[in-house]
């Protein structure tokens, strides 16, 4: 059965200011040769330490950059053989995006945030009304729905985003660190939250986290280091 992401040879080289004398910059390898298949509806733990590359690597999954040298395949399309505007397609419709800072408007209510993906694609707002609430609902803030987020928890505002993420029912959902500015029994009902969406709605996640604990807690756990997968 054909994975869902396959990713073989993912390389990224970033070219930064030379060192003092030197003339030539320096070649700052990142992601060094990254082979990795995910199956439709697995939920994966992705861990390193600082700086070894991991919001690299969602970055590249989720189309937001582009690789070195590499390959990413998405349901058999390899994804940067595409145009721009596919690419835009593939971003809004295909993948969910959170990261550590829930990047909330702070003038819109939490159902407004949550309509967001969807009006951008151009959904009827009856429509995109309807799939934010079934989605507020689904992360336990049906009646938060008309707090602007200033009026909202931290653990609250992650939610909204983790909503807004999933308004459009992705296939796949990409979160970098998502419960980095959290208290650990927020951060615990994030990640529980996470694990029941994916069972619930059968979305494949890669979550970025520092946290072992957590990680050990998802059904699959890889390791990136010096810019190599290891499990």
């Amino acid at each position: 059965m054909e994975p869902l992401l396959r990713i073989r040879g993912l390389c990224k080289t970033y070219l930064m200011a030379p060192e003092a004398g030197a003339r030539q910059p320096r070649r700052v390898e990142v992601l060094r040769g990254i082979d990795l298949d995910i199956g439709a509806g697995e939920l994966l733990a992705l861990t390193g330490p600082s700086g070894s590359g991991k919001s690299t690597f969602l970055n590249l999954v989720g189309a937001l950059d582009a690789p070195s040298s590499g390959e990413v395949w998405f349901e058999g399309r390899d994804l940067f053989a595409l145009d721009e505007a596919a690419l835009a397609e593939f971003r809004n419709a295909a993948v969910g995006f959170i990261f550590q800072s829930h990047h909330l408007l702070p003038e819109f209510t939490a159902l407004e945030n949550a309509m967001m993906p969807a009006l951008i694609r151009r959904v009827a707002r009856p429509e995109a009304r309807r799939a934010a609430r079934e989605m507020l609902a689904l992360v336990g803030l049906a009646d938060r729905a008309e707090h602007r987020p200033g009026e909202l928890s931290g653990g609250e505002q992650q939610r909204v985003a983790l909503a807004r993420a999933l308004a459009l029912r992705p296939r796949l959902l990409l979160a970098d660190e998502p419960t980095g500015n959290l208290d650990p029994a927020t951060a615990d009902g994030i990640h529980g939250l996470l694990a029941a969406i994916n069972g619930q709605l059968g979305v494949t996640a890669i979550v970025v986290t520092h946290n072992e604990r957590l990680a050990q807690a998802l059904p699959r756990r890889l390791r990136l280091q010096g810019g190599r997968l290891g499990g």
